[in-house]
């Protein structure tokens, strides 16, 4: 029996779901219209899942080779479509599950934003949750009008500025500013509703919204800090912060630690914020399968292809069967690349290395649902973690989510490890309940 619950996530795109997947690799070929999306999350939702979260990019990646032909071939950044329109149909289909949906604070104007959560939030009934990512890609700056993309410290201030901004227009509504007063012909109580002024060194913007106050208010923050500067940003606004499952289960309570530490430093109660890490697992009854064994040749290019478009370098250019190498400069997520030196400096080749973090770290569970089951109860008891988000971006077939819902789910429960019926209130309610 496991010590202690923990949270079971689900992380995907709203873009082609099983093109790397084993064997139905066409499996929800009609992506596009959202069905697929609901089929998945009523699935989720009946196994009691905590979310369904989405990530997301702004560009058709052409980081190998200066040519956006093996992404569109593998079908890695692009076709995907905008999955903040596809929560509220997939809260219509839902009764408990949560909805996170990814959003650059690089380019898109805060106000906007803001409006946008929380109008979803609200059609959502308050289950919704704001992934906050600061774009990496070239290509993604220039479709906004920029000639290269601002520098990772940049970036990362503006991403303050911004949570800073939209945290104030979703305080900028008190709770009860809506009246609806019929004997005094009052719809909205004006003292209860203020303006922002804001005027910082990257965003201006006067306020207050024009839509009322959400069900969360303000709705779930999501984040992904790896790098030193990622971490204390998580640590400062995140209410959920996801990681990447590297260098394995020591290291992985090593930054559970460190994040929890950097929260106390900002004058938060650990106890209000989830870490989560970001799991591939392999379903496989094949008795001692590696995940090399597991990557053909196609696959292999793929991930070549995914962790350039991460990293905003070419890949290519290095010999699959020599050495990692430890001395390069990425432009995007440098916490990847950290992850991906800890193995170079184990004496794995480039090939080993790219295979083995595939898009999800260097942890990455194999063998029956309910082994699997067994090890993440193993793992999250080590670390004292919060759970883990299940990484089906591009694996997704019918093959996939019958084993996380019909096999490892309930393996989960049966031991005491998971939910079985979903919390009342919000989407941060029910990630705090336990």
């Amino acid at each position: 029996m496991a010590g202690k619950k923990f949270h079971l996530g689900y992380f995907t795109k709203f873009g082609p779901p099983a093109w790397q997947a084993t064997d139905s690799r066409t499996d929800g070929s009609d992506w596009s219209n959202g069905r697929y999306f609901v089929d998945l999350a009523r699935r989720l939702d009946a196994a009691c899942l905590d979310f369904l979260f989405f990530e997301d990019t702004l560009s058709v990646s052409e980081a190998v080779g200066g040519s956006r032909e093996l992404d569109l071939k593998y079908a890695i950044y692009a076709p995907k479509s905008d999955p903040i329109p596809l929560l509220p149909l997939l809260a219509h289909n839902t009764t408990g599950l949560g909805l996170i949906a990814t959003c650059s604070t690089t380019f898109y104007p805060p106000w906007h934003v803001a409006r946008l959560f929380s109008t979803v939030d609200g059609l959502t009934g308050g289950r919704v949750g704001f992934n906050v990512v600061t774009t990496s890609e070239t290509t993604s700056a220039q479709n906004f009008g920029l000639d290269r993309m601002p520098t990772h410290s940049d970036r990362y201030a503006m991403a303050a500025e911004f949570l800073d901004v939209v945290n104030g227009l979703w305080e900028g509504w008190e709770e009860g500013a809506v009246l609806q007063d019929v004997e005094t012909n009052t719809y909205v109580d004006a003292t209860k509703v203020r303006a922002l002024d804001h005027v910082g060194e990257y965003f201006r913007t006067r306020g207050p919204l024009n839509s009322p106050r959400s069900p969360q208010g303000r709705p779930l923050i999501a984040q992904a800090g790896g790098s030193d500067r990622g971490r204390d940003f998580a640590s400062k606004y995140a209410d959920l912060i996801l990681a990447g499952a590297y260098g394995g289960p020591d290291e992985m309570k090593a930054f559970r630690d460190d994040v929890q530490q950097r929260v106390r430093a900002h004058g938060r109660n650990p106890d209000e914020v989830r870490v989560m890490f970001l799991t591939a697992v392999h379903f496989s009854d094949r008795p001692g399968a590696t995940v090399s064994d597991l990557t053909s040749d196609a696959k292999f290019e793929a991930l070549v292809v995914q962790n350039a478009s991460e990293l905003d370098l070419d890949l290519s250019r290095f010999d699959p069967d020599g050495p990692f190498p430890m001395d390069l400069e990425p432009g995007g997520h440098t916490s990847v690349y950290d992850g991906m030196k800890l193995l170079g400096a184990q004496g794995m080749t480039f090939r080993e290395v790219i295979s083995t973090v595939g898009v999800g770290g260097s942890w990455q569970p194999i063998g029956t649902p309910e082994a699997i089951a067994d090890e993440l109860i193993e793992v999250m008891e080590h670390i004292g973690g919060d759970g883990v988000m299940l990484l089906a971006n591009d694996v997704g077939d019918d093959a996939f989510i019958t084993n996380v819902t019909e096999r490892l789910a309930p393996a989960l429960q049966r031991a005491g490890a998971m939910q079985t019926a979903y919390a009342p209130g919000t989407l941060r309610d029910k990630l705090l309940s336990f």
